[in-house]
């Protein structure tokens, strides 16, 4: 991904040859040094990045599906309710399971207890207004059909929170706070 590194290798080796001849406090090994850490850096940036950003992907995944077995056709309000709670319920089932699989006394597993902490999360965000794409518009549904799981394609949606109580309000994409 980050390129400065073979970048500065090959300044480098164009300016005095085989880059074997440096010694360990030069110019051109402390510049060596730095581009590798640079490098680095924008991995570890660039991976945690990823990491926040996939629960929105899957989101919008998720309802993508939702339209396509649709036809892509404008979902209803109690279809999409459903859908909602559809989504915010997928780990209740794992979670079950592994719940038999512990021994009695035992505590539960950190693979649990992070499961747990996703779905009251969920089930929080779903009380308060769930972010999901426009569904029940046929310009943001031909627009959440044509999506290919990248990022930036997101910020073209529309989008709109739902609550448990199917107020419905719009909202911008990402989320503040959040991202």
């Amino acid at each position: 991904m980050p390129k400065t590194l073979e970048k500065t290798r090959k300044a480098i080796a164009k300016k005095k040859g085989a880059i074997d001849s440096l010694h360990l406090y030069s110019r051109d090994s402390k510049r060596l040094h730095r581009a590798q850490v640079r490098d680095e850096k924008l991995e570890k940036i660039a991976a945690s990045r990823k990491k926040t950003d996939k629960p929105y992907i899957e989101r919008a995944t998720f309802f993508q599906e939702a339209l396509r077995q649709n036809d892509g056709k404008p979902l209803q309000m109690d279809v999409i309710q459903e859908l909602i709670k559809t989504f915010v319920q997928q780990h209740d089932e794992e979670l079950i399971e592994l719940k038999k699989a512990r021994r009695p006394g035992r505590p539960s597993s950190t693979k649990e207890d992070l499961l747990k902490v996703k779905i009251d999360k969920l089930q929080k965000e779903y009380q308060n207004g769930f972010l999901l794409p426009v569904l029940d518009t046929e310009e943001n549904a031909t627009l959440l059909s044509r999506f290919e799981g990248s990022w930036s394609y997101l910020t073209i949606l529309k989008w709109a929170r739902i609550s448990s109580a199917g107020n419905v309000q719009s909202s911008s994409f990402p989320p503040r706070g959040e991202h």
